[in-house]
């Protein structure tokens, strides 16, 4: 019984991976444009309150993260270098965890840090698995081998 649902759905582990990747991404890249632009909320200025400006330029270390966001979210979502943009935004995250949330508390649920563990992990996937089918990368590989026969 199992072997038959691997097997039915393994041809479809390349495109879901694209999927994944690609809502990953858009997320990574809205977590940046709040920081920089205050879009598409505006920055939380309290628990749940999204309408103040955004970070003021050069501001350490919110500024820089939200540059980071938004550079390597634009290109994982479009699937560009995407190994090791998410590589570098694995390491992000895991900085971002342990500097901001860890020393409030050790529990990701007490300290507010699940979605920095979640983005590091899911980074950690793509820059194991890769883009994807649906990605530029995919398409950079293909012209690749196209151009060596």
């Amino acid at each position: 019984m199992t072997s038959n649902l691997d097997a039915r759905l393994a041809s479809y582990s390349s495109p879901v991976l694209s999927i994944f990747r690609i809502v990953f991404g858009l997320l990574f890249t809205l977590h940046g444009a709040q920081k920089i632009l205050a879009w598409p909320t505006g920055m939380q200025t309290a628990p749940g309150v999204f309408d103040g400006p955004a970070v003021p330029v050069g501001t350490w270390p919110y500024w820089w993260a939200g540059i980071i966001e938004l550079v390597l979210g634009i290109l994982i979502t479009v699937g560009l270098f995407t190994r090791i943009a998410a590589f570098i935004a694995c390491g992000h995250m895991a900085v971002a965890y342990f500097w901001q949330h860890f020393p409030k508390s050790f529990f990701p649920l007490e300290n507010g840090g699940e979605g920095a563990v979640l983005f590091c992990f899911g980074f950690l996937l793509l820059t194991a698995m890769g883009a994807g089918v649906w990605s530029v990368d995919a398409v950079r590989q293909r012209g690749r081998v196209v151009g060596r026969t």
